[in-house]
């Protein structure tokens, strides 16, 4: 007997085909109770990107907005002046001034983002009154 034993081919082990399932094409998300189709992928990205503008926008809007008045308030010296409770009215209005221009940005970013979903759901289902 030889040391060398014969070498048997490589053999690859994969799985039948006709037992899977053929995945989507797509690879976009739909409403429930609906198949993914070419549509609903381009109607998601647009959705996605439109929500997005809407954020940096609105960040942007926000930080113009909050830059503008700091700056009004260090520009305005009388500000310091006045006192209240024994703080001066220019801490005050940095204090609390900016709730009320955060919860504005809020709102605007809520109704627009809600109008960007109804306007998908109308593009992808247009059956629906929603």
């Amino acid at each position: 007997m030889s040391d060398e034993t014969p070498r048997l081919p490589r053999v690859r082990v994969t799985a039948s085909g006709s037992a899977r399932m053929p995945r989507p094409a797509t690879r976009g998300f739909a409403l429930p109770g609906h198949a993914p189709d070419e549509a609903d992928d381009v109607f998601s990205r647009g959705l996605v990107r439109a929500q997005l503008r809407l954020a940096i926008g609105c960040v942007a809007a926000f930080l113009v907005v909050a830059g503008a008045f700091a700056v009004a308030i260090a520009a305005l010296p009388a500000l310091g002046d006045p006192v209240l409770f024994g703080v001066p009215l220019s801490w005050l209005a940095q204090a609390y001034g900016f709730y009320p221009l955060i919860l504005v940005f809020a709102l605007i970013f809520v109704r627009a983002a809600a109008r960007n979903e109804r306007r998908y759901r109308h593009l992808a289902d247009p059956g629906s009154d929603t």
